[in-house]
């Protein structure tokens, strides 16, 4: 039997199938409700070791397992790179399922990496407690508008600290401003425990993990940006260098070259999102006089702070980068004193 190819158009309730032979001819197209059972029976009718692909959408961790299960060479498309191939005058699931199919059958596929299951749980953990973190964030900022309309004056940095929490149980507010305050302050209790309470949890988990304990040497990076690292990157070998992880993380300048015109600009920002943000974060919350601090500054009275940070943490993530695939970083282990 000749190789077929599958493409898969995946919404959460159904999702069309096409079936390719190496010719290119279209030898069935069918939509099925999303039933594990049902797409491995679908499948199954592209023969022995079918190469099958599907978009990078919503939920789409169950039927790339149930693929892989049924003997299946699973393949990814990344959402940015097929738009680029999807300037048509007609689109619908069955044209997206062919056009899936037809890049992988000709090689052009855009592939985004699938994580291995054990790691998406890691993910989950690490993205649920950022997805905490920001809810509480929501509601303290609420808290703060609050004693605005007030007109209350807050002295201190962190109003949710010691003495903050102090000035908020001495605060007399009109009652539908005091009741309110009081619901936020519980739910934000609530919310700490839970942020705990992951934390923890992501510790637990990565305990034996030597490149999590590595690249905590790094200024910056704790505990929480370790685990981020860690889950969000995955296996950092698929990277042939630290440039690659910088591309992949959206902190490398966009580059447009026509002829001899050459232009580059912002980063792209393409890329994870978190990883980005937690390279950036941690430069920002560093202090000491580490190198890439010194080059940071250095770089900040020439060309301001903004690309001074971003150049930072392209260096944090070269660390990064080492640390996960070494388990050390060689440059930040001190010599033992001689005896």
């Amino acid at each position: 039997m000749s190789q077929q190819y599958v493409g898969i158009d995946l919404h959460r309730r159904r999702s069309v199938i096409v079936r390719l032979n190496e010719a290119g001819e279209t030898l069935s197209t069918v939509s099925i409700d999303n039933d594990p059972v049902a797409l491995a029976l679908e499948v199954a009718r592209a023969g022995p070791d079918p190469e099958v692909v599907l978009e990078a959408t919503y939920g789409w961790y169950w039927a790339a397992d149930v693929l892989e299960a049924a003997g299946a060479r699973v393949h990814l498309a990344h959402p940015l790179g097929v738009v680029m191939f999807s300037h048509q005058r007609v689109k619908n699931d069955r044209r997206d399922a062919t056009n899936l199919a037809e890049l992988l059958r000709m090689g052009r596929l855009p592939e985004a990496w699938i994580a291995p299951p054990e790691l998406r749980e890691l993910r989950e953990l690490v993205r649920y407690r950022a997805k905490l973190v920001a809810l509480r964030s929501g509601l303290k900022a609420q808290v703060h508008a609050v004693l605005a309309k007030e007109g209350v004056h807050v002295p201190m940095t962190d109003l949710f600290g010691v003495a903050g929490n102090r000035l908020l149980d001495t605060l007399q507010l009109a009652p539908a401003f005091d009741a309110r305050v009081r619901s936020l302050r519980d739910l934000i209790r609530v919310y700490d425990t839970q942020v705990v309470a992951f934390e923890r949890a992501l510790n637990h988990e990565l305990a034996g993990h030597a490149g999590y304990r590595a690249i905590q040497a790094i200024h910056g990076v704790g505990r929480v940006f370790a685990a981020l690292f860690v889950a969000e990157i995955g296996d950092v070998t698929r990277f042939p260098g630290p440039r690659q992880l910088c591309s992949w993380a959206g902190l490398t300048p966009k580059h447009h070259e026509s002829d001899t015109v050459v232009r580059r600009g912002s980063i792209t920002k393409q890329g994870s999102r978190l990883v980005r943000w937690a390279a950036v974060e941690a430069v920002t919350q560093a202090r000491g006089t580490s190198k890439i601090q010194v080059d940071r500054h250095r770089l900040a009275e020439r060309r301001g702070t903004g690309i001074a940070k971003v150049a930072a943490a392209r260096k944090l993530l070269t660390l990064v980068y080492y640390g996960l695939r070494d388990g050390e970083i060689r440059c930040l282990t001190r010599p033992k004193a001689a005896a």
